[in-house]
């Protein structure tokens, strides 16, 4: 009998989801009557895992950061134009960054504090907030995001609309701050995190070790239930369950075995059959 992974149900689970209508190729208008732009989300369905809660004083750190990263990108500059210095291409980004830029993220940073990590504004509202052109916002949110402050995710809700079939529209982005490894080294000794303690590093890699096996233990019901929560998890933790009776099933054969053998006492004899004396 043959078996499935939960790997493989996953994806077919999520191969079956509904998936907002895209705009046609010929150029036939949208049949939502909204264009919904690649690679976005339904809001609501994933804000759980995509958020995360600043720290006490984490979101001032950051600014501080990207302040001073701004100065460090004129400089790079400077240096580039007098000295003829050739950059690398993390340092050509960093030389992007603008005061403009640093403002947008400053309000980012403002509603992750006040909002607990959930930050969802839209672009009149941070062109309002920051008294900065709609266009100079959008150029500084991707110069955020290319450079690693942001991580950015495009999403679309359901509207009530009339005509068969599902409606969909894109509302507002959903945006997680942070400051990217790769410009530690163009801050000043100080601003820069302490490294962690080999033996807090050694930890931590016991501690994954010893989930990985744990998990290596689960049943797929139970590793499905361990991995996703809501009504998904729940869907999977029933395929899951479903593997587990098909695995089950696969190390029983109810195919009796002719063609096995035993030995007596007098000698060697089929199954069921009697040796002869």
């Amino acid at each position: 009998m043959g078996t499935f992974t939960l790997s493989e149900a996953l994806a077919g689970a999520f191969s079956k989801r509904k998936q907002p209508a895209r705009k046609a190729r010929s150029g036939a208008p949208h049949p939502t009557g909204a264009r919904v732009l690649r690679d976005s989300v339904e809001a609501g369905t994933f804000e759980h895992v995509f958020f995360v809660a600043p720290a006490k004083g984490e979101t001032d750190k950051l600014l501080r950061m990207a302040r001073r990263l701004v100065e460090a990108g004129r400089q790079l500059r400077s240096e580039a134009r007098l000295n003829g210095r050739v950059l690398s291409p993390t340092e050509a980004l960093l030389t992007t960054l603008t005061s403009a830029s640093v403002r947008v993220f400053e309000e980012i940073l403002t509603l992750s504090r006040l909002n607990n990590g959930k930050v969802f504004p839209s672009y009149d509202y941070l062109a309002e907030a920051t008294s900065l052109g709609r266009a100079t916002v959008a150029r500084a949110l991707r110069i955020l995001e290319r450079i690693g402050f942001l991580i950015r995710q495009r999403r679309f809700k359901r509207i009530e609309a009339e005509g068969p079939g599902p409606r969909y529209e894109q509302t507002s982005n959903a945006y997680r701050p942070l400051l990217p490894k790769s410009l530690m080294d163009y801050l000043p000794r100080w601003m820069r995190p302490a490294p962690v303690p080999d033996d807090e590093l050694q930890r931590e890699t016991d501690r994954l070790e010893e989930i990985k096996y744990m998990r290596s233990k689960l049943s797929c019901r139970e590793l499905a239930e361990s991995v996703v929560d809501g009504p998904l998890g729940k869907i999977l933790a029933r395929l899951g369950a479903a593997i587990d009776a098909q695995e089950r099933e696969s190390q029983i054969d109810p195919q009796p075995l002719m063609d096995s053998y035993i030995i007596g006492r007098n000698g060697v004899g089929l199954v069921g059959q009697r040796s002869n004396a």
